[in-house]
């Protein structure tokens, strides 16, 4: 665990307890950082917000502009949370932060990601920038990001069940949480979604006159010819692939590009931030770090991807078939999940690839590669336990898998980069 974690950790409860009042006191105390921020992109959903907003933020700063993010969580450091004009926030004006904060905090008593979130508001507002993304941590409507009363664009990505002892399992109910982020007459950008969660966010929308640009019906994109194709009411543009790997990405670059035209962004920024956007642990290709050197010893592919439930796994195993229709290879899956996460509907959508699945632990509240593997096996999967990564990844190999996927949780994703610095995100 890096040291800004550590000390969070150990100052700062641990819980999720979804309210606002802990930090509006906290940012009160240091001057309300969050009203002086460069306008704000504000994204929630719960699939696809760290790509979207990696793909904005691409698009803008090709157009010159200088962005700060505030994302969650990190995979290797903290620091990756909180981006200032472009650059990751240095350990020294981290920690400077986080001694204002704690040293207000008293009986206020704020958690680990409201603290996390104050500090990022805190060092976004004395760093001038052109514009800020900040994406929603867990819901939208009693998230810690959602302090903000004026913001420039709301987006939300697709909405699915996750999270479910915190959000419910009622994706209407799901839906009007992440629909809290809309705010009186500022414009939203609303990815594909289904009609139940569409029906709420519309009603949300129309009770606060926000004008809706929704993919699917004011806009749509696709793949054509090796490349992408945007097609709203008053254009068509023909544009590059996203970087990003996987059929799902159109999409998520569809509602970007919608956001960025929202913006202003010239259509030449918008084609030079597809080219050039990269996101870590989202069907990543492993090229560099120990695990990539045993893969390329065997001539195999080694990817990496954090999404953690079936709407995720569902993207993946569409990227893994378009792989594998480009170049046939065996296939096996490295998989570790939360306790808290939904295994069985995750295999599901493996069922058809019939990739083999080999279940490893990670340093935190995991499930247990037995109860995993069972898992993948009621989905109809081979599955086998294995004590760690690099087990289970050198089995793969000998079996002759020639594409590996490490896959089922962010924080075994951040494991695995964390393993070299060549691989840490910067």
């Amino acid at each position: 665990m890096d040291p800004v974690s550590e000390r969070l950790r150990a100052r700062h409860p641990q819980k999720i307890d979804l309210s606002l009042d802990r930090i509006r006191r906290l940012l009160r105390a240091v001057g309300d950082p969050q009203d002086r921020l460069a306008p704000v992109v504000h994204v929630a959903g719960t699939n696809g917000k760290g790509s979207t907003v990696a793909l904005i933020r691409a698009m803008a700063e090709a157009a010159g502009l200088s962005v700060s993010v505030y994302t969650s969580p990190h995979l290797v450091r903290f620091n990756e949370r909180i981006r200032l004009a472009g650059q990751l926030i240095e350990d020294a004006e981290l920690e400077a932060i986080l001694d204002r904060l704690e040293a207000v905090d008293g009986d206020i008593t704020a958690t680990v990601f409201e603290m996390t979130t104050a500090a990022a508001f805190l060092a976004m507002a004395e760093t001038p920038a052109d514009l800020t993304i900040i994406e929603v941590g867990l819901g939208g409507r009693l998230d810690a990001t959602n302090v903000i009363d004026r913001t420039r664009l709301s987006v939300i990505t697709p909405v699915d069940h996750d999270h479910a002892e915190f959000l419910g399992t009622d994706l209407a109910g799901i839906a009007g949480e992440k629909a809290g982020i809309l705010r009186p007459g500022v414009p939203a950008v609303i990815a594909r979604q289904p009609d139940i969660a569409f029906e709420v966010i519309e009603a949300e929308a129309g009770r606060l006159r926000v004008p809706l640009t929704v993919l699917g019906r004011d806009f749509d994109a696709w793949a054509e010819r090796g490349g992408l194709t945007f097609q709203a009411e008053d254009r068509l543009l023909d544009l590059p692939a996203p970087a990003l790997v996987g059929h799902h990405q159109i999409a998520n670059a569809g509602v970007a590009i919608a956001a960025a035209l929202e913006l202003g962004l010239p259509e030449d920024a918008i084609a030079r931030g597809l080219r050039g956007v990269r996101w870590p642990a989202r069907m990543q290709p492993l090229t560099a770090g120990p695990y990539a050197d045993l893969a390329r010893a065997r001539g195999a592919e080694l990817w990496l991807d954090g999404g953690h439930n079936p709407h995720a796994a569902r993207a993946l195993a569409d990227a893994l078939a378009a792989l594998d229709l480009r170049q046939p290879r065996p296939t096996a899956l490295i998989t570790g999940m939360l306790a808290n996460k939904d295994a069985d509907g995750f295999f599901d959508a493996f069922r058809l690839a019939q990739a083999p699945v080999l279940t490893v632990p990670f340093e935190g509240a995991c499930r247990s590669p037995a109860d995993l593997a069972e898992a993948a096996r009621r989905a109809g999967l081979a599955a086998e336990p294995m004590v760690d990564v690099e087990t289970a990844l050198k089995a793969a190999l000998a079996e002759g898998a020639g594409r590996v996927l490490i896959c089922g949780s962010l924080y075994l994703a951040g494991e695995v980069l964390g393993a070299s610095p060549e691989t840490w995100p910067t």
